[in-house]
Order: C-alpha cells, then sequence, then structure tokens
C-alpha cells in the first residue's frame, strides 16, 4: 500500500502529495536541470538562475518576493546539484496557496533585469571566494574535478569566476528553455489536506504553465585516470580525499554500497575509520566517508583533516580498512549488525520532513515510482556478505582511486 497520491497534470508537471497530520506543511518544487547540463564557458548557469529566481518577476520586485512567505513565518530556500534544481518553503497549512502561488511566479515568469543580475553576479562571486577559505568544502569540488576530468559533472556546481562574469541575460533564457521540460517536473506536498483540494489549487496556477518537451543531451563521463595529487594551500592542516567512481542511481548494488558506506564513514561515531583512526590512533578530527549517485554514475569518497606530519600514516589506515572489506567477508551476526543500524538510521531520517519529500519528488522524476519505508528496508536487508564483498573489490580497488591532498604550504 503506497503512503503518497501522484497526479499528472496536462502539461506534465507531476503533483506529489503525502498526507500528515501535522500544522506544518512542507512544499518543494524540483525540476530536472543542474550544472552538468551547463555548455562549456557556461559553467556555474544553472545556480546563478536559482539565484535569479528570487530577483523580479513580471508582478513582483525582489522585496515582495522575499516577503511574501517571510511575512506569515515561512522558511524559504533553495539550491542546486549537478542534476537538479529544488526551491523548498516550510509553512503553516493554511499558507500553502501563498507558495504554490509565489513557486509559480518565480519559476515560470522570472524576468532576469540586468541591474538584478549584477548584483547577483557579485554576490556568487563572493560565494565562490569564500568556497576558498573552506579547504574541507573546496577540496570536495576538486576532487570531483579530477573524478570526472573534462566533464561537465566534474566542474563547480557555482562555476568560476571567469564562467560567472560572462552570464548573460540571452544564456538564462537559452538554459531555461532548453531544460526546463515540464514533464520533469515535480511538485510535491507533505502537509494535512484533502487530495483533490489540492489537485485543483494546482490545476490553478500550474495547469496554465505551456507544457515544454525538451530534450537534453546528457554524455555520460569516459573512465577516470587515477593517480595521486597533492596542491599546496595556505592552510595549517593537511585534507585529504580518496576515492573513485561509484554506481549510479539505479544500479543492483546501490543498496549494498550504501550499507558499506556506513559500516566504513557513515552516521555516528562507531563506523570502521572513526574507531579505528580518531578513537584508537588519535590523528585526525574529522574522517568520514560519503556516497552520491546520480542518474549514470556516482562518487565514492573519504574525507579526512590532520597534522601534516601524521597524513601519511592516516592514509595507510584507510586503506588498511579498505583492504579488510576486499579481502574478509562480514560475519552473520556483524551483517545483522550493520543492517539494523542503517535502517534505524533511514527510519530516523524519515522525521526531517523536507528532507523526505525532496527524495520522494526526485525519486518519482528519475524512476517514476517511490519506495515506501518498508521497500526500502526489504532492499538493505535483502543484500548479503558476498555481495559487499564483491561491491568492495569493486569501488574500493586499489587501481581506481584517485587521492587529493591539500597541503600546508
Amino acid at each position: 500500500m503506497t503512503d503518497h497520491q501522484i497526479h499528472t497534470l496536462s502539461n506534465g508537471i507531476r503533483i506529489l502529495f503525502k498526507h500528515s497530520p501535522s500544522p506544518i506543511t512542507h512544499c518543494c518544487f524540483v525540476f530536472n536541470a543542474g550544472s552538468r547540463d551547463e555548455l562549456p564557458g557556461k559553467e556555474g548557469l544553472a545556480h546563478f538562475i536559482e539565484h535569479m529566481l528570487f530577483k523580479e518577476t513580471k508582478r513582483r520586485n525582489t522585496t515582495q518576493i522575499l516577503n511574501y512567505l517571510e511575512m506569515v513565518g515561512a522558511d524559504l530556500n533553495a539550491y542546486t546539484t549537478k542534476e537538479y534544481t529544488c526551491i523548498h518553503a516550510s509553512l503553516l497549512n493554511q499558507h500553502l496557496q501563498r507558495a504554490v502561488d509565489l513557486f509559480e511566479d518565480i519559476i515560470f515568469h522570472s524576468t532576469f533585469p540586468e541591474e538584478e543580475m549584477e548584483k547577483e553576479r557579485g554576490v556568487i562571486l563572493d560565494e565562490i571566494a569564500s568556497y576558498q577559505d573552506q579547504p574541507e568544502e573546496a577540496i570536495q569540488d576538486d576532487f570531483e574535478e579530477y573524478l570526472f576530468k573534462d566533464h561537465p559533472i566534474g566542474n563547480n556546481i557555482l562555476g568560476t569566476d571567469e564562467s560567472v562574469a560572462a552570464i548573460s541575460q540571452q544564456d538564462i533564457r537559452h538554459f531555461t528553455k532548453a531544460t526546463h521540460n515540464t514533464h520533469q517536473m515535480v511538485f510535491a506536498v507533505y502537509g494535512d489536506y484533502k487530495f483533490e483540494k489540492l489537485i485543483k489549487m494546482c490545476e490553478k496556477y500550474f495547469g496554465t504553465i505551456p507544457e515544454n518537451t525538451s530534450h537534453k543531451n546528457r554524455i555520460s563521463p569516459k573512465a577516470v585516470t587515477t593517480g595521486i595529487y597533492a596542491v599546496q594551500k595556505p592552510i595549517a592542516q593537511t585534507h585529504c580525499i580518496i576515492g573513485g567512481r561509484a554506481y549510479p542511481s539505479a544500479h543492483q548494488h546501490k543498496y549494498g554500497l550504501l550499507l558499506l558506506n556506513n559500516i566504513l564513514g557513515g552516521m555516528g561515531m562507531s563506523n570502521r575509520l572513526n574507531l579505528e583512526i580518531r578513537e584508537k590512533h588519535g590523528i585526525a578530527y574529522t574522517i568520514e566517508s560519503n556516497y552520491t549517485s546520480l542518474t549514470d554514475t556516482g562518487i565514492f569518497s573519504i574525507y579526512l583533516g590532520t597534522d601534516a606530519e601524521k597524513t601519511d600514516k592516516a592514509t595507510k589506515l584507510v586503506h588498511k580498512e579498505l583492504k579488510k572489506l576486499r579481502d574478509n567477508r562480514l560475519g552473520e551476526v556483524q551483517l545483522k549488525q550493520a543492517k539494523d543500524k542503517f535502517i534505524g538510521q533511514i527510519a530516523l531520517a524519515e522525521e526531517s520532513r523536507m528532507s523526505l519529500i525532496i527524495s520522494m519528488a526526485k525519486s518519482l522524476m528519475d524512476f517514476d515510482r517511490i519506495d515506501t519505508l518498508e521497500d526500502v528496508f526489504a532492499k538493505v536487508n535483502a543484500v548479503t556478505a558476498d555481495h559487499l564483498l564483491e561491491i568492495s573489490n569493486e569501488i574500493f580497488d586499489i587501481n581506481g582511486l584517485i587521492t587529493l591532498l591539500f597541503e600546508p604550504k
């Protein structure tokens, strides 16, 4: 039995609804356009557009846009990824129509005025500069650039100083026309409503939007060139990322790698990397692993920060843990404990209702379906020790990994 309802408007925009008895509504509008869809020299365009959506429409100025939801205590925000743009709001149930009205206005009727573009260009250039002051953030972007060399997935979502400075109004209009396919848009609501009333509201605001069936030509990345790279920076600590390509969103081993990532360096303090490197040896204040899946590829990485003289020992210990997973099958008790821990964390994460409804919207967009919590638990429980061994030897193969170091000058 599904715990949600779906309705498709005549223009292809899908409405996703999940009921909650809470007085608070969480809603999002997700469309399938991200930084990987940018042309060469236009890096940062998708993120620039996300900023500009809050600037001016045919019937609202910037102040009116920013005040419209905030004046009733709502929280409004947006973000851009490699493949998506998402606008989201949390507000009292009685104000949902305000959010629907505003979303329709800013997404489909923004005017992108030149004077506002110049202001926001400066803001984004400051944002790029601020990331350079945060090596733990900057190293992730640089790592992906090495991992997807000469491919749009490897580009920084923010763009570069040069590319952002060159973005024009014409670039924005061309990109939105080429990527904002209405059949790849989902408006999702998590709140206390009658589904029929919600659909009437969405028909009124989104139903008259012209259909857009533009097709994006996303090219899959070529094989990765592995190696060890060191960059000197004016920093006090060494920052290190070790990782490589991983499985795409629809891969049969996705849940196996998610479980493996959680065992190795996922949430909590009891993962293997934290226990071995931070707790046992005390040589890394921060150490974690991450797995991000995209539609046609994925990224697995381990990040740590440590003193320069301890870097060599820390990276050797990381490789020791990876070798253990490649060489040793998890025992029955170990596997059950790992699954119980991961399933519990997934259940707790559902309490973050905004994250949940965004995740559901993306799942509907990518797979035309949404797994229930029970479906997810079943997929985790179906992972075997042999699966984990196979995944470890494929993803953690030392010959397929890149190491990037930011070293103190």
